[in-house]
């Protein structure tokens, strides 16, 4: 596909990225999803000589926290089931999702909710983003079972993604909050809105359930889940499950690999209380698809690939990048070579084969960087927490949550821009990030009239750990080369290392509200929260060669607002009707990442500018305005709203400095607004038939005048352009039927054209995705019960789509390495029974 259909590139930009061989032998930016608002130069324009694939994610309830009890309608009738600024996901639209799909595709038909990944399944979260009205998912507040779960990004160092956290199929419910969120929901990260999620309670009677199920590109997946019934007077019941993923890419054998085991615990407490105990292990293990760019589709194609398991391919990639790509117009292969040194050892490079890169490449700005011999990501989590809910009196109620969770990560792909003390033209560049959270919340419940008070506090420590490093590959036909999931220390320890840094993070939050009923038909909810967050520590080692000083960032940020109201005043004139308004401002606290491009105080490339932001940055704020009607039959949904934003503060990545000497820094870009609206309408004409259609739209725009640098040494006004990554337009459109045990479903989604770059010259195109399915539910069968056969296609049309953008930060101008192609067309066949 010709890159202009995708909006103009700007012909110098690529052409001077083109001329800048000497830096196509550094490590590309970004194995890392780019921060918030994270911009990115153009490649090959910067200047460090090593460019780490650097950290930046892009834009980028409290105490055992209960639904409210309007959300605790029968949800078997609609698939999604509204109150107020509200939208509950029911189990009936989760269980249409392909078993062992990211439980955050469940939210992609929820008004304004933009939900992509380059894998059917969502494994690969390197791949996927979610946005929530121009909010991207490390600015949402979430929880699961009233733990916090903070920020939903690749690889971050301040939470972990829900499907990490618990086993879709153990999810019961989930609950979206487009307004502002409640002030009691524990979060650091919410800016605009919230997601909660509940696991499903044992069951009173001994049992479980087995799934499996297979698909498209060897997909397997398993689900065993055991109840234990009640077990003794008391009440004692609990269950535990074991799930399996696995798939491999559509374009490569690489695999994606995900298992976890889900355990809960509910212990009554006499007449009065209970205690809820829940455990989770996930192994999540995936290779990356490639990273794309304008030029790599023009050039190279769709079906881009990453050589595994072709070491001798990525060796001669390699290669080609020390002895071939020296000139502006190498070509894909050439002779020679001998005595080629190698900068890390200074002694020859271990030549074996050709020199030469697939047809195409030597076309692109990215050359042997255009894909790896391999990349991905392994990590480990364990998420663990105490419920407790206990009746005091007629009046009070106590609700507490106390919890854990441990992170670690191993981030990886195949460097063809360091070579290897063995010799080898290449090199395995690994991340290793870290975290221990441990935290409690805990709050008061107290009904008075016709008020209902609620008080409470939460406090979370958070150790955070990063360090990257470089590990030898072998010389080809000497032994098995290194893979993306480990072990990485075959060949020896880790020759090189880029940094290392270490940070403690302390987060308070008290709040209170009070939801006050006016008359039977109005109630007002108002309250505040306050939120303190401190973060000390930084870097512990820098490597000069790098980034040109060892003095990388060290100290502490505080981030504090004392004061964040939040109003809500839900009005229902008429029977069926249903009037809101919500108002809040809420704050997101400086966030830790690494040296290398994120939106983060501590990602700058030097103690000096750290210092000047301790005293010049502030912290992201917001403030909402929410304004929205419902009106509900048992035929017909109807519900619009019609928001605005003012945003304050919010931060890019960029550089500053000169063309010869530029700096990574944060920059403030002081405002910026958004406003938007979202109708939708679910039509049950006759029984068994639900018709769902909603249309969204979103306008956000830089609200003053803040100079960025391009990487061409040009700095440009980024006032009035509009956000990237976000479409303006969305529509949505769902039809399902049901008649005795046979249930079919079709999806559709429309996106608009989202912007690539900051400053709105290069776009992605619009596309419509769907998705269908059918189920037949064929009832008992001796000890089986429920037996159960679900057949879903996705991507029917089998569209060609850009899923996610921006992981590796957008461009201020131009092309960048850095969007991933959505899956193709993907079959995929479930059998399942209960006993």
């Amino acid at each position: 596909m010709a890159a202009t259909s995708f909006g103009p590139v700007p012909g110098a930009a690529l052409a001077d990225s083109a001329t800048g061989t000497a830096h196509r032998h550094h490590a590309p930016a970004g194995k890392k999803h780019a921060a918030s608002g994270a911009a990115e130069q153009a490649p090959g324009q910067t200047q460090t000589p090593v460019r780490t694939r650097g950290r930046a994610r892009r834009r980028g309830g409290a105490g055992g926290l209960q639904a409210r009890s309007d959300e605790n309608v029968a949800v078997t009738g609609h698939r999604f089931v509204s109150h107020n600024a509200d939208t509950v996901v029911a189990r009936a639209f989760m269980e249409q999702q392909v078993p062992g799909t990211n439980i955050l595709r469940s939210l992609q038909m929820v008004p304004g909710v933009n939900y992509s990944s380059t894998d059917a399944l969502g494994i690969d979260t390197w791949g996927a983003n979610l946005y929530v009205r121009g909010f991207f998912m490390d600015q949402l507040g979430v929880t699961l079972d009233g733990i916090p779960l903070n920020d939903q990004s690749y690889s971050n160092l301040n939470g972990v993604n829900v499907a990490d956290a618990a086993i879709p199929d153990d999810i019961a419910r989930e609950s979206v909050s487009q307004g502002a969120g409640a002030v009691q929901l524990p979060s650091n990260t919410n800016l605009g809105g919230t997601l909660q999620f509940w696991t499903r309670d044992p069951t009173d009677k001994m049992g479980g359930k087995i799934t499996q199920g297979f698909g498209s590109y060897k997909m397997e997946h398993s689900y065993f889940r055991f109840d234990s019934g009640i077990l003794n007077p008391s009440g004692t019941k609990f269950f535990v499950a074991y799930d399996r993923n696995y798939e491999e890419k559509y374009s490569s054998p690489s695999p994606d690999f995900q298992q976890g085991v889900d355990a809960k615990l509910i212990q009554p407490l006499g007449q009065r209380g209970t205690m809820t105990a829940f455990f989770n292990w996930s192994n999540a293990q995936a290779w990356n698809y490639p990273d794309l760019s304008l030029d790599i589709l023009q050039n190279v194609g769709w079906r881009t690939r990453a050589f595994y398991p072709n070491y001798a391919g990525a060796y001669a990639a390699a290669q080609w990048n020390w002895i071939c790509d020296t000139g502006s117009s190498p070509a894909a292969s050439c002779t020679g070579g001998a005595g080629t040194i190698n900068p890390t050892t200074g002694q020859p490079f271990a030549l074996r084969g050709p020199n030469q890169v697939p047809n195409g490449w030597q076309n692109t700005a990215e050359g042997a960087g255009v894909a790896y011999y391999d990349g991905g990501q392994q990590s480990i989590d364990y998420v663990g927490g105490l419920n407790f809910d206990i009746t005091l009196n007629e009046r009070l109620r106590w609700l507490s949550t106390l919890y854990g969770h441990s992170d670690t990560q191993y981030t990886t792909y195949g460097d063809p821009f360091m070579g290897s003390t063995t010799g080898a033209p290449l090199s395995e560049q690994v991340w290793q990030p870290r975290q221990e959270r441990y935290g409690f919340t805990t709050a008061l419940d107290y009904t008075l009239a016709r008020h209902h008070i609620n008080a409470g506090f939460w406090y979370e420590n958070n150790n955070q750990a990063e360090a990257q490093y470089w590990y030898n590959e072998p010389v080809l036909g000497q032994g098995l080369p290194l893979e993306t999931i480990g072990p990485y220390d075959t060949y020896g320890p880790a020759f090189a290392q880029a940094y290392g840094f270490q940070w403690s993070t302390n987060t308070f939050q008290a709040h209170v509200m009070d939801t006050w009923r006016l008359m039977p038909t109005l109630t007002l909810e108002y309250g505040f929260k306050s939120l303190l967050q401190t973060t000390s520590g930084g870097a512990y080692y820098g490597n000069a060669d790098v980034y040109g000083t060892a003095d990388l960032p060290n100290g502490s940020m505080t981030s504090a607002n004392g004061f964040l109201p939040h109003v809500n005043l839900d009005w229902h004139p008429r029977p069926q009707h249903d009037l809101y308004v919500d108002i809040a401002e809420n704050m997101r606290p400086f966030t830790v990442a690494p040296t290398g491009g994120a939106t983060s105080p501590w990602a700058v490339t030097g103690q000096s500018i750290f210092k000047g932001l301790q005293h010049s940055l502030s912290p992201e704020r917001d403030w909402t305005f929410l304004l929205g009607y419902r009106y509900t039959s048992p035929y017909l949904i109807v519900a619009t709203d019609g928001y605005y934003t003012y945003i304050s503060h919010r931060l890019l990545s960029a550089s500053v400095g000169s063309l010869n000497n530029p700096l990574t820094s944060v920059v403030d870009t002081r405002v910026a607004t958004m406003y938007g609206a979202d109708i939708s309408a679910t039509l049950t004409p006759v029984r068994g038939l639900t018709i769902y259609n909603s249309f969204s739209y979103n306008h956000f725009t830089w609200g003053a005048h803040t100079q960025i640098q391009d990487g061409n040494g040009n700095y440009d006004d980024i006032y009035g352009n509009v956000m990237d990554g976000y479409p303006k337009f969305m529509y949505k459109a769902m039809a399902s039927y049901t008649f005795h045990g046979f249930t079919a479903h079709i999806d559709a989604n429309y996106l608009s054209k989202r912007y690539f770059s900051i400053l709105n010259d290069t776009w992605i195109p619009s596309y419509w995705l769907v998705n269908g399915g059918v189920r037949y539910q064929f009832g008992n069968f001796r000890f089986f019960k429920n037996v159960t056969a679900d057949f879903n296609i996705y991507n029917l049309n089998n569209t060609k789509y850009i899923a996610m953008m921006g992981e590796n930060g957008f461009p201020v101008t131009g092309d960048y390495q850095s969007f991933e192609r959505g899956s193709v067309r993907e079959l995929f066949g479930t059998i399942s029974t209960e006993f």
